[in-house]
């Protein structure tokens, strides 16, 4: 247990002030490489883990250009499709009851391809559904199964990546899921909402396949005291001709020390010793939803049309630029660090809000037409611009790198519970909102993000460089 020791020893000189002002420094020598590079295994593996996200990327996107052609062909009214829109959230927060418990019990691998299950379920429920109940219900499934995918794919990722390309590695399960989110805006401009279902469902049969070609997380083989196969797994992981004794050493020991502090249950979450990652992860979370990000992804279309933007237009411009931002934060993660992203992502997040706020409130005085319609342009297109730098997919990885794995598992679902449910207060309750006052929406939005930068300044501490196990033994305070 000596390196266990040498580790607790560093973390007794990281004092609460560096922590509460995020400096977490990765360690001074960055010489230990075993293992640092892309290899093929690790390459294919996320890979195939990414497929879940673009299914997840589809199943955020569809309801926006999917809405027009659902209301007229199904007579909905607007609070029958702010049902339909929002009960995704209902099935996410559902899918966060079960995810790490199951992923704890059959596996990261085996939990993944029983949420793509529900997925192809799902998609093909709404492909065929003439009545709007069962609109709803495949909707629901939907959310189940993203439920699962957004907790499992980013904490498979960052268990199998290198210390030092972990950050790059888990961020594309961010931007594989922005890639299918802008795949689905692009696609439902030119074909029908049924037919847009059926594109769904291609993603989902990839993953479903492609799982069988992938090993399961050497993590939870050391949780399971599988150490001949935890071996085996980071050799095929890190390339034959590495030697990987060390780095199998460090995670059984550190596994072994998890797994004597307490067991997987829900009260020993909120022991005092975790109370800094919880704090952290679960207001990165909350301010995703408070902050407006997924009620403009719901509703981009009639968001643009209310601005007097064409809404094929905007969801034209949203699908094409969104890529290239995600693509900046994939290769800043590592090298910039996720709490500067964060911070960057936050500031934006709050100008773009503010703008599109500034130009409804014009629009209610009836001021230049086209002066608003250029303001709430550029904001809403900010908006996801700024998103996908950061806030999108980081808090995810905070939440896979921070928590040691005897509690992950449990930290996972309360985690993801919370932060669906504050995603279907704020999908449901949108557009009643917008109806009420546009432009105090948005501002109630960017003040959020005010909060959000207050926040990421002072909790968030910077995580790259350094081992999930070196990483989780200094934030947890274990000693």
């Amino acid at each position: 247990m000596g390196r266990v020791d040498d580790i607790i020893d560093e973390g007794e000189t990281c004092s609460g002030q560096q922590l509460e002002t995020g400096l977490l420094q990765p360690p001074a020598s960055q010489n230990d490489i075993v293992g640092e590079g892309f290899t093929p295994a690790v390459v294919l593996s996320t890979l195939v883990a990414v497929c879940g996200s673009l299914a997840t990327g589809c199943a955020y996107g569809y309801s926006s250009p999917a809405e027009s052609g659902i209301i007229v062909d199904l007579g909905m009214s607007v609070a029958q499709y702010s049902t339909f829109g929002s009960i995704l959230t209902i099935g996410g927060m559902l899918g966060s009851l079960v995810n790490g418990k199951t992923a704890d019990i059959i596996g990261r691998r085996y939990t993944m391809w029983v949420s793509e299950v529900f997925f192809l379920v799902s998609w093909f429920v709404i492909a065929f559904a003439n009545l709007p109940w069962l609109l709803d219900l495949g909707r629901l499934i939907m959310g189940f199964a993203v439920g699962i995918n957004v907790y499992v794919i980013p904490v498979y990722i960052a268990e199998i990546a290198p210390k030092n390309s972990r950050g790059t590695l888990t961020s594309t399960h961010q931007f594989m899921l922005t890639f299918g989110f802008s795949l689905i805006y692009l696609t439902g401009t030119l074909i029908s909402w049924r037919a847009l279902a059926l594109v769904g469902v291609v993603p989902c049969l990839l993953h479903v396949l492609g799982i069988f070609f992938i090993p399961e997380s050497p993590r939870w083989l050391a949780k399971l005291g599988k150490d001949k196969e935890l071996e085996e797994t980071l050799r095929y992981l890190r390339g034959k001709s590495v030697d990987v004794s060390q780095e199998a050493l460090d995670i059984k020991e550190h596994t072994e020390l998890f797994e004597s502090l307490s067991e997987n249950k829900i009260q020993d979450l909120f022991q005092r010793k975790y109370a800094d990652a919880l704090i952290v992860v679960v207001g990165l979370m909350v301010l995703q939803e408070f902050g407006g990000t997924n009620a403009f992804s719901y509703y981009s279309a009639s968001i643009f049309e209310l601005a007097g933007v064409s809404s094929t237009f905007g969801l034209v411009s949203v699908a094409i630029i969104q890529i290239p931002a995600t693509i900046t934060s994939v290769l800043l993660t590592d090298k910039l660090g996720r709490r500067p992203l964060l911070l960057i992502s936050a500031f934006g997040l709050f100008l773009s809000t503010f703008l599109i706020g500034l130009a409804f409130l014009l629009q209610e005085l009836n001021k230049s037409e086209s002066l608003t319609a250029l303001l709430a342009y550029i904001g809403l297109l900010g908006l996801p611009i700024t998103f996908s730098t950061g806030m999108a997919g980081l808090p995810s990885v905070v939440m896979a790198e921070v928590f040691p794995i005897n509690i992950k598992g449990t930290a996972g679902s309360v985690v993801t519970f919370i932060n669906w449910s504050s995603s279907w207060m704020v999908t449901y309750s949108f557009n009643f909102f917008v109806l009420w006052n546009s432009a105090g929406t948005f501002f109630i939005f960017s003040t959020m993000w005010i909060f959000g930068i207050l926040f990421i300044a002072k909790f968030v501490p910077e995580t790259k460089g350094r081992s999930l196990e070196e990483l989780q033994t200094l934030i947890n305070h274990i000693k």
